[in-house]
């Protein structure tokens, strides 16, 4: 059944070189550059688009850690945004952004989007994939990128089964 909200599916933005498993970052801008380097790699973005999710923590403070451990690291759409993309990254150690409730964070997703609603869909299935606190735990702890592909798409089944299972006859 096809999902009623705009955009592509979490899976198609999430290119396969856009994963990266236990990032070396010492600090928050080295957390945020592992996520735009793995936008770039996944082609969503030039290398400027990650100089200005930088410069948006920078000014915005650390409003991109969403939740306890997670960062949503984006920025506007630009230029820089060739494409929509997710980038998926869990450090090798949690990282402090400065957030008073929900640092350290664990696991830094990027963001790209080149208008303001082409993402919707993949921005809701990633919000419901990350509400399961065992989900969240088994991406952090996936040692390949094609293990977090694979969980992915496992979610992606089931939601699509279980919307076919609420159809009416």
């Amino acid at each position: 059944m096809a999902d009623a909200r705009p955009g592509p599916a979490l899976s198609d933005l999430l290119a396969a070189g856009a994963i990266t498993i236990g990032a070396d970052a010492p600090d928050w801008r080295a957390a945020v550059r592992a996520a735009g380097d793995a936008l770039l790699e996944g082609g969503a973005t030039s290398a400027a688009y990650t100089d200005e999710m930088i410069a948006a923590v920078e000014e915005l403070g650390p409003y991109m850690v969403i939740a306890p451990g997670i960062a949503l690291a984006h920025s506007r759409p630009s230029p820089a945004v060739l494409r929509p993309g997710i980038s998926i990254v869990t450090l090798g150690h949690p990282v402090a952004f400065g957030h008073a409730q929900n640092d350290p964070v664990r696991l830094v997703v990027g963001l790209a989007a080149p208008d303001e609603e082409g993402h919707v869909t993949a921005l809701s299935t990633l919000a419901e994939f990350l509400a399961d606190a065992a989900r969240l735990e088994a991406l952090i702890a996936a040692r390949t990128p094609d293990e977090v592909r694979r969980m992915v798409a496992s979610f992606e089944e089931e939601q699509a089964a279980a919307a076919t299972e609420g159809m009416p006859t």
